[in-house]
């Protein structure tokens, strides 16, 4: 292992979160204001004023803290499989995971930033701020659910395929 890479799995679960919990405080911000701010995406689906503060942070800390690591972000402008075909590394970010629902004001959206190496995902946080709940999982590490108190409770897949009863 690289001294890179002892450095990138060492510090991850703290980073993601942070800046998971950062992006999720702007979203927050705008969400209990009346700026929304919505525009129509190319795609028709909308964008807000919520969506382009939380990529703004995130993509930010990452260009910064990991400038060799490239970022897909579903608010930057595409880039063409051609071009990210061969990366051994990236991240990829929804900085507001469900503006449909934002926008409903329902509390059903999420913050998700995930690490991408050999096309495998190896790390990801979700953060759901207005529950203020995250749950993050790292390979090799596992995964945990951190509540609102700050309290961990390690958490995992059911082994039951869709046909057994759960």
């Amino acid at each position: 292992m690289s001294e890179f890479e002892w450095l990138l799995y060492n510090e991850l679960e703290e980073i993601l979160i942070n800046l998971s919990k950062k992006a999720g405080e702007a979203i927050i911000e705008i969400y209990d204001s009346d700026d929304f701010e919505t525009e129509i995406k190319a795609d028709n689906s909308p964008l807000t004023k919520a969506d382009k503060a939380s990529n703004e942070i995130i993509i930010e800390e990452l260009k910064n803290r990991y400038p060799e690591i490239p970022i897909l972000s579903e608010e930057e402008k595409e880039i063409p499989y051609e071009e990210r075909k061969d990366w051994q590394y990236f991240w990829l970010v929804d900085p507001l995971d469900g503006t449909k629902e934002f926008i409903k004001r329902n509390g059903e959206f999420t913050v998700n930033i995930a690490l991408i190496q050999n096309r495998k995902p190896i790390a990801g946080v979700i953060y759901a701020p207005v529950l203020n709940e995250i749950y993050y999982g790292e390979v090799g590490k596992g995964s945990v659910k951190i509540n609102a108190a700050g309290e961990k409770e390690k958490i995992s897949v059911s082994g039951k395929s869709e046909n057994d009863e759960l």
